[in-house]
């Protein structure tokens, strides 16, 4: 199991990250981590998951996927995943912090036949006060485009308009009208077993639809900077962020919770 020992990046795969705004990086768990942990991930998803409606029943946020938040608070087999040493220093290194600590975690398993997930910006939903804050999305299988990879707007996180945009059928249409007005390149590729992404809270992004037989199972965790400050929330979203995942933490002050631990520091 790789969860603790560093992944190597360099200075040009950096330079790339803090320039576009994402970086896929290939390898950085194995086969043997991503089955054990996955398993227990999923089993936890399926207990969780507060979902009940039909498919067709269900909001375009809601058939985008399944979503449970804070997975390391039920499990301490899920607890050693989302607190990975060699996540937290890889999430340090890119945004060039001197350390990274806990957002918090979210399990997003796209259905058979789930619908795509509209652009958006994390931080959006996010009561941050810098932009020091990213996302590393870890399948938990190998993702053909039929499974519906995350797709990435190169250098869309120095973007400003859009931000108020909360993930709906609306968000979908005036950000593709504005990338596509920018001019700004899309990423979307498969991603291969063991590669992962991260992405600044910024950074506009989304997911195609899964047309397989299988679910896209995938985990992630939230970084932010380790002396993270907590901002005047914007929106009823940053607020309701605030006191489901930073509980305590005080406006203006770092965001040092028992909810939101320093996972590394240089």
């Amino acid at each position: 199991m790789n969860l603790d020992t560093p992944y190597q990046v360099t200075p040009d795969q950096i330079s790339r990250f803090q320039r576009d705004g994402y970086i896929k990086l290939k390898n950085v768990f194995d086969a043997a981590t991503l089955d054990y942990y996955g398993r227990e991930i999923t089993e936890l998803v399926l207990k969780l998951n507060p979902q009940t409606k039909p498919m067709h029943e269900r909001t375009t946020y809601e058939k985008a996927f399944l979503q449970v938040i804070n997975l390391w608070r039920h499990s301490a087999v899920v607890k050693e995943f989302v607190f990975s040493r060699r996540l937290a220093r890889l999430a340090a290194e890119l945004m060039g912090t001197r350390g990274v600590r806990l957002y918090h975690d979210q399990a997003l398993y796209k259905e058979p036949s789930g619908g795509l997930t509209p652009w958006h910006a994390d931080q959006q939903y996010w009561p941050l006060a810098t932009a020091k804050c990213c996302t590393v999305w870890v399948p938990l299988q190998a993702t053909p485009l039929a499974m519906g990879p995350l797709a990435f707007s190169v250098g869309s996180h120095c973007l400003t308009t859009g931000r108020d945009l909360e993930i709906s059928d609306e968000s979908e249409k005036k950000i593709s009208k504005l990338l596509l007005d920018k001019q700004l390149p899309q990423d979307e590729t498969p991603f291969d077993l063991g590669e992962v992404s991260f992405h600044y809270g910024w950074t506009f992004h989304r997911a195609g639809p899964n047309t397989s037989d299988r679910p896209r199972r995938v985990m992630t965790v939230i970084y932010m900077d380790v002396d993270m400050r907590l901002a005047q929330p914007r929106n009823k979203n940053q607020e309701r962020d605030w006191h489901n995942w930073c509980p305590g933490a005080v406006v203006g002050e770092i965001i040092k919770t028992p909810l939101n631990p320093s996972l590394y520091e240089r």
